[in-house]
């Protein structure tokens, strides 16, 4: 038991634990810094609990789904074991890892901005351990109902996303991902409950100016742009097969912006259903903001894709997904403060279109 758990200690926080204390570190920055700030707001009981389960709850699940892992656990298998102690080690591993390195960062915030005391702190930490507990039963019970236990096989990648360079076999890659990693394909569908429920959040500012603001949270869905940092495989074929830049990254940027436009689209409607107002201009500005936040999430991809990271968890969790959304609120205020920007912004769309119209052809 103590091999297995060092062995998974390493892989996750490194050889001398470095991950771990650059994560305390930046709890401790994030703690004093909203602390001193002096910003308060009022965090009932019950609702500090629920945020710190459900938050330890998804992480913890991210982590059990990891594809990375589902290698490793292939091949841990096959050493001599204790099934009871290597099903303890693991779980122990990956719910410290779950708490140290994500449910940590969220307690420092909330910490940071309420009013607390001892025994609320206490009664957190014991949600996310009751969360991770939790999780490992629901998923081992999922995966292996007839045993209960977390052995792991691995998904073997369906072989159609290596299929050849025919025009149409990226989308069919891109919505047979979906297809396999189902957790991704929820994440794209709570953005579209999300932003069924923005306008609630905007009834008390009845101003069309906050509208760019939605379009702006709505480009946060992660999983779908980071296709060429989570598959290590796909990546080094893009990148080194002659032609694939453009074929690839182009379906791609329109993957992406069929994504992000629904979530607008469902956001318009959402919008035009409560308080109405919903104009032409309004519409190509939703169009402009999917266009803008793939085009970057795509060029991001493409020259800074993310590395080193250990499972699917940490990609996710990675501070570069907030830098398109962070772009787009900048954009976002800016079109509220100055209206006229608006029709440079849709000229600027109608020559992106164009462009891309032309290299579709191409292709």
């Amino acid at each position: 038991m103590k091999m297995i758990f060092k062995a998974y200690t390493i892989k996750l926080f490194g050889v001398k634990y470095e991950r771990l204390i650059r994560t305390v570190f930046i709890c401790l920055i994030l703690f004093w810094g909203l602390h001193t700030a002096g910003f308060q707001i009022g965090i009932a009981l019950s609702i500090l609990y629920l945020t710190v389960s459900v938050f330890t709850a998804g992480v913890m699940w991210q982590a059990l789904s990891s594809e990375d892992n589902a290698a490793d656990m292939q091949n841990m298998v096959m050493l001599p074991f204790k099934e009871r102690e290597f099903v303890f080690a693991y779980i122990a591993v990956m719910g410290i890892y779950t708490f140290l390195t994500k449910t940590m960062v969220l307690l420092a915030v909330l910490l940071a901005v309420s009013v607390w005391n001892r025994a609320e702190v206490l009664g957190s930490i014991l949600c996310a351990v009751n969360a991770v507990l939790m999780t490992a039963v629901v998923f081992s019970l999922k995966r292996y109902r007839h045993a209960g236990t977390l052995f792991y096989l691995q998904e073997t990648k369906s072989k159609s996303n290596v299929r050849g360079c025919r025009h149409h076999s990226v989308w069919i890659y891109f919505f047979r991902y979906l297809k396999s990693h189902k957790n991704y394909f929820l994440n794209t569908v709570i953005m579209w409950c999300a932003a069924c429920v923005l306008p609630l959040m905007f009834r008390h500012m009845e101003d069309m100016s906050v509208i760019p603001i939605g379009f702006a949270i709505l480009s946060l869905n992660t999983p779908v742009c980071i296709l060429l940092s989570c598959d290590r495989d796909l990546e080094q074929a893009v990148r080194f097969l002659p032609g694939q830049k453009k074929t690839f990254c182009i379906p791609y940027c329109l993957f992406i912006f069929l994504c992000n436009i629904t979530a607008d689209v469902i956001f318009l409607c959402s919008w035009q259903l409560r308080m109405g107002g919903v104009t032409f201009q309004t519409i190509l500005t939703a169009v402009f903001f999917a266009m803008q936040s793939a085009l970057f999430s795509v060029l991001l991809e493409w020259f800074y894709p993310v590395r080193g990271w250990k499972i699917e968890s940490d990609l996710q969790h990675h501070p570069r997904k907030y830098i398109v959304p962070a772009v787009m609120l900048l954009l976002a205020g800016a079109v509220g403060a100055m209206p006229m920007i608006i029709s440079a912004l849709i000229v600027l769309l109608a020559v992106e279109i164009t462009v891309l119209l032309i290299h579709c052809q191409r292709c």
